[in-house]
């Protein structure tokens, strides 16, 4: 079962759009390369899946270097958008924005959809027979923001707001009591400490990455902390191999609503699983990536690791460690900014895959 809406992207269009652009940045000389401040990559889109049926949609890629600071390294917006055969809609972007001097660092995400969405229950122990299926319209926003207290050193605030409206409900369980015509709204506010010394934001090669960020939420009667620690380091052999490495836990008190729980998969966390697959207070998972070139602007990757949930950090077993593994091919669309075109293949248990296709690195 593909785990996740794909996109099949036109490759073809793609490269005669990269090649034109390259010729024209050629022909006008090194000094507009040096001074281009925003370049901006567009990329049609179409796919199939169970849950949308056909859909169409594109994604934008904007990188942006807005000032002549050799400190600050490059900015990123992404804009997606897509409708399906269903009438359903998901427009979503994100963002990494450093001031001049990367003395303030900014990034967040929103999204909007109306979609289809599977739920298993709750717990490592969940089987594909559970599966129900129910549509919400969602609205996510996470906004955080830093100040550098030293280079690579940054402390901050986040911001978060998830509504979910429930326009069909899954069946009566002991895990959902939620319905149709009902609003559920979650709002946090939190701190959070980051080191970040990765030499590119899109696709890192070197350098490493830790962030902790502790946040109150608060949802009716209901308020409980989330807690979530980030770790990722990258490696280069002789200049065309990377080793990456990430280690990535989620933990939240009492009882969040069943969609702000720790998830496991999706294409930045557990490539391999449907996101959400598998669900709980608690979420570890440890994944590696080796990433090298084959000829010219191509590449390739393989990637695996081990993740778990669990109601509480007590109850992890090694007998319940999800395994993921996978293979990808990579197309580097922009050579100044060293930014690749991903396409990976995960695999998980129980018949769990997924195929995903985006800008950047998945870690």
């Amino acid at each position: 079962m593909i785990q996740c809406p794909y996109r099949l992207l036109i490759i073809f269009s793609l490269y005669v759009y990269l090649q034109n652009h390259i010729i024209a940045q050629t022909n006008e000389g090194n000094h507009t390369i040096k001074n281009r401040k925003i370049k901006v990559l567009p990329v049609p889109a179409f796919g199939y899946s169970p849950e949308t049926r056909g859909y169409i949609g594109a994604v934008s890629l904007f990188t942006l270097n807005l000032y002549n600071d050799s400190l600050a390294r490059t900015s990123n917006f992404k804009f997606e958008f897509n409708y399906t055969q269903n009438k359903q809609v998901i427009l979503e972007s994100d963002w990494n924005y450093f001031s001049k001097g990367e003395n303030w660092y900014f990034e967040g995400s929103i999204l909007f959809s109306k979609y289809p969405d599977l739920y298993y229950g709750i717990g490592n122990n969940t089987k594909e027979t559970d599966i129900e299926r129910y549509t919400s319209n969602r609205f996510e926003s996470n906004i955080d923001i830093y100040k550098k207290t030293r280079k690579g050193f940054f402390a901050g605030v986040i911001f978060r707001n998830k509504k979910w409206y429930i326009i069909e409900p899954v069946k009566t369980t002991d895990t959902i009591s939620i319905g149709p015509s009902e609003e559920t709204s979650v709002y946090g506010i939190g701190v959070s400490l980051l080191k970040d010394t990765r030499n590119n934001l899109l696709n890192p090669v070197t350098g490493n990455y830790f962030k902790l960020s502790v946040s109150q939420n608060f949802e009716g009667k209901n308020d409980y902390l989330k807690s979530i620690i980030d770790m990722r380091y990258y490696k280069t052999l002789q200049k065309i191999h990377v080793f990456a490495f990430r280690f990535l836990s989620e933990i939240n008190s009492n009882n969040p609503p069943f969609f702000d729980l720790a998830m496991l998969g999706g294409d930045t966390r557990v490539r391999g699983y449907y996101y959400g697959r598998f669900r709980d207070n608690n979420f570890l998972t440890f994944q590696t990536e080796f990433r090298s070139k084959i000829y010219k602007r191509f590449g390739y990757a393989i990637f695996g690791g081990l993740s778990e949930v669990s109601k509480n950090l007590s109850g992890l077993n090694f007998n319940y460690v999800k395994p993921n593994y996978g293979v990808g091919l990579r197309f580097l669309i922009d050579r100044r900014e060293k930014i690749n075109l991903r396409l990976d293949y995960g695999i998980g248990i129980d018949g769990q895959d997924g195929f995903y296709i985006s800008f950047g690195e998945s870690f």
